[in-house]
């Protein structure tokens, strides 16, 4: 059935009435909604807070509660200003620097580099005792150490340090260019087998045999059991002999005595190096001699030097430093010549000497256990 125009107009007319309706109150319900969110977020004030409800807000109680809990856990209000909390330029790495901070800076590190200078010359100034080279350093058997003054009056060390050259195990020196010294080892019946071609074939031009000794405690004079054969063995390969004897005597006659048995045993076989009186304390044990007067000391020395020279050999003082400046006058001593037995690369030894111990435990050709290696700056063969 077709309706008619008027029923058709009717209809439309209430459609159109219903989509107004529906837009007015959808508009006003956004409209109430942005009022709710403005009221919402307005500042409280004292009229509204008491028309906010009972269930709204916590109770004095509870919030006093937590109030409490906060403070325990270290919130609270903070007092920090907003420029403190703009932490976006902390990790700014590319501020720039005043010239004023960096002046500060560089008097700071001009000023500490100045104070470690001082520092460093204090600390060189107080370990340096030698007081200008009139004083040297000895070792007590103990280990301690001991400054003592050196004298003027006796003839003074001349090696130059730059003369020393350290070809391992060898040591030579140089003057002028030219080599002066010549190289040896001295030995003992400790040493065992020796095979002095290996040793000559190695540089060394000389070789100090123990021919004897005296017991530290009991005084008894021994000879070594190995000197003969060795003397013989190292004369047999070419090379220079010199012996010497350790001493324990506590008096002249003593020392006379262990000069006179050096003279009747070097007498069959010959020899071309000196006879040296080795003077010296046991090491880890006492001996004899520990108590004996430095002048006492120096009465033995020079009586044993003086009955060697007397039967045409040449005699010579071998100690370490300790000895030579603190248990013998060397002002008493004459023209002896001085082997010195020291440890190290260079000696600093204040006096001449002639002869060096600088190595007691190296390794050679020629002795398979350690071997105690010399260096002679006088050829005794031309003496």
């Amino acid at each position: 059935m077709k309706l008619t125009d008027d029923f058709e107009d009717y209809a439309y007319e209430k459609k159109q009435s219903k989509t107004i309706l529906y837009t007015v109150l959808a508009l006003l319900g956004v409209t109430v909604i942005v009022c709710a969110v403005v009221l919402a977020n307005r500042p409280k004030t004292p009229q509204m807070a008491a028309t906010v409800s009972q269930n709204d807000v916590l109770t004095s109680d509870t919030a006093s509660k937590n109030e409490q809990l906060l403070e325990e856990l270290g919130v609270g209000e903070s007092t920090l200003t907003s420029d403190q909390l703009d932490f976006w330029d902390m990790y700014k790495t590319d501020t720039p620097v005043s010239s004023d901070t960096v002046a500060d800076k560089s008097s700071l590190y001009e000023k500490n580099a100045q104070e470690l200078q001082k520092e460093e010359e204090q600390k060189l100034k107080e370990e340096d005792l030698s007081e200008g080279g009139t004083k040297t350093k000895v070792i007590r058997p103990d280990g301690t150490e001991q400054w003592i003054m050196i004298n003027a009056y006796l003839a003074k060390n001349t090696y130059a340090d730059t003369g020393f050259v350290y070809e391992e195990p060898v040591m030579k020196y140089y003057a002028n260019g030219s080599k002066t010294s010549f190289m040896g080892v001295d030995v003992d019946e400790n040493a065992g087998m020796i095979d002095f071609t290996a040793l000559k074939n190695a540089g060394v031009d000389y070789v100090m045999v123990r021919i004897g000794y005296r017991g530290y405690q009991s005084g008894n004079i021994s000879l070594d059991n190995s000197c003969f054969d060795y003397m013989a063995d190292a004369k047999a390969a070419g090379l220079h002999v010199g012996v010497y004897f350790e001493s324990q005597a506590i008096s002249v006659e003593e020392a006379q005595q262990e000069a006179q048995t050096v003279i009747d045993n070097v007498a069959m076989i010959g020899i071309d190096y000196p006879v040296a009186c080795r003077l010296g304390s046991v090491t880890n044990d006492t001996s004899r001699v520990d108590n004996v007067k430095k002048t006492d000391i120096t009465a033995i020395t020079n009586a044993f030097c003086a009955k060697i020279a007397e039967a045409g050999l040449m005699p010579v003082v071998n100690a370490n430093k300790y000895w030579l400046l603190r248990k013998i006058d060397l002002t008493q001593l004459g023209n002896y010549d001085i082997w010195l037995s020291q440890d190290g690369d260079k000696p600093d030894y204040p006096y001449t000497f002639t002869m060096w111990q600088y190595d007691s435990d190296a390794k050679i050709d020629g002795i398979v256990k350690d071997a105690r290696l010399d260096i002679s700056f006088v050829d005794y063969t031309q003496k």
